[in-house]
């Protein structure tokens, strides 16, 4: 039964294609957001004043995030009732990836702002369709047990994505627009192994419920009082994860403009990214599978959140490249953990078991939307204070809050 909790382990083969799918997904929204777009902006605007250039990157990224809002949870409510004969979540994975990669390759053509903004927007919707309905694969097949090793092959991904996209750009020498084909292509070829050897289980029309537009937009709306746990959690995401684009969107500028490396800063992207990457994934795939074997996942998000923004303060009470590598290694050892285990707290939490694709999809934004809007709002902070101290602690005080967030939740340890 598709809408059945499962209780069947996902065997290694599966989590093997379901990761390297995640590795793709990631590759191709994070390379550009990290590297390709901020160069492509500050081409385009062809200014000295980097503050405006940031502020342009964010202010794109912000209209992209918009999008993110709606696509995420209207994928995920229509997977849930889609009843094609390949299943409910491949149709939409297929479509997602199509348009994301289309869009990635037309987007290294534009020579304008306006065509910048519009097919990074389409490429995020893509992002969103296919990200949407590969997350709801976990609380359609993954039983609760085994949640928290397999959501760590979701964050793994997402580390290891965004180095390797910017060492083959960088070391490859490729432009914007091979940059920009290089990922779209290694998109596609990731996921299909994904599409084509994976089940899906297909849903009847007979369970179908009636489409009602109203339904499907009301939908949207959880009521806190009716599912604080839900709504704890997502708000604790939303935390976290302002907090981390706060602290990440922005480095590329903060070490040019902020540590004054302006001649070494991609190489210098690409050795803090590293270190963040070994530390991200051991911690991914290490605390999912312990708050598995504990059956508790509150107190690993509330220490990963905090350990996140220690990271940003370090960065703002003392602003140094070896502080900053020291940095990165607590970041991705909090952040890491955080992805792993709060993936799997949020597919505990879900209020109806006929509604996961939609209820994911609200939960995604809340870590898509933030990573879009962080770059507006981390220049405006910036502009505002006339440096990156006050960027940095605003992202400590973010991930703190977001501890706390979880602390009110009830029914899962």
């Amino acid at each position: 039964m598709p809408f059945a909790e499962p209780t069947r382990r996902v065997p290694g083969r599966w989590i093997a294609l379901f990761a390297t799918a995640w590795l793709g997904i990631w590759m191709a929204q994070l390379t550009p957001i990290q590297l390709l777009l901020p160069q492509q902006v500050e081409s385009l605007r062809g200014e000295s004043d980097w503050v405006s250039s940031v502020v342009a990157f964010g202010i794109i990224s912000a209209i992209a995030g918009a999008c993110a809002l709606i696509v995420f949870p209207l994928t995920g409510a229509l997977s849930d009732r889609t009843t094609s004969r390949f299943g409910r979540r491949k149709p939409w994975i297929a479509a997602g990836t199509l348009l994301f990669a289309v869009s990635l390759v037309v987007l290294g053509l534009q020579s304008t702002m306006v065509g910048v903004g519009i097919f990074w927007s389409l490429a995020l919707s893509g992002f969103c369709m296919a990200s949407a309905a590969v997350t709801a694969t976990i609380a359609d097949r993954v039983p609760v047990e085994q949640r928290g090793f397999v959501s760590g092959w979701v964050s793994a991904p997402q580390a290891i994505g965004t180095v390797l996209g910017i060492v083959l750009v960088l070391i490859l020498g490729l432009g914007l627009f091979g940059g920009y084909a290089l990922v779209a292509g290694l998109l596609i070829v990731l996921v299909v192994p994904f599409l084509l050897a994976t089940p899906d289980e297909a849903l009847s029309r007979v369970l179908r419920p009636p489409f009602r537009l109203r339904m499907l937009v009301t939908g949207l709306w959880i009521n806190p009082r009716k599912h604080p746990d839900f709504a704890w959690t997502l708000l604790g995401r939303v935390l976290v994860n302002v907090g981390n684009a706060l602290g990440t969107t922005l480095l590329l500028y903060f070490i040019a403009f902020g540590l004054e490396r302006p001649d070494t800063a991609e190489d210098d992207l690409l050795v803090l990214t590293m270190i963040y990457l070994v530390f991200f994934t051991i911690a991914a795939l290490t605390f999912g599978r312990i708050s598995d074997r504990f059956g508790q996942r509150k107190p690993f998000v509330y220490v990963a959140a905090y350990l996140q923004a220690l990271a940003a303060l370090l960065l703002a009470i003392a602003p140094d490249y070896t502080i900053a590598m020291v940095a990165a290694a607590f970041l991705g050892i909090g952040y890491g953990s955080f992805m792993s285990v709060d993936q799997a707290l949020a597919t505990q939490v879900l209020p109806d078991r006929h509604t996961r694709g939609k209820d994911l999809g609200i939960m995604n934004v809340a870590m898509a939307v933030p990573q879009a809007v962080g770059p507006l709002l981390g220049a405006i902070i910036v502009a505002a204070a006339g440096g990156f101290t006050a960027l940095f602690v605003a992202a400590a005080v973010a991930a703190t809050l977001g501890g706390l967030a979880v602390l009110p939740i009830k029914s899962v340890r």
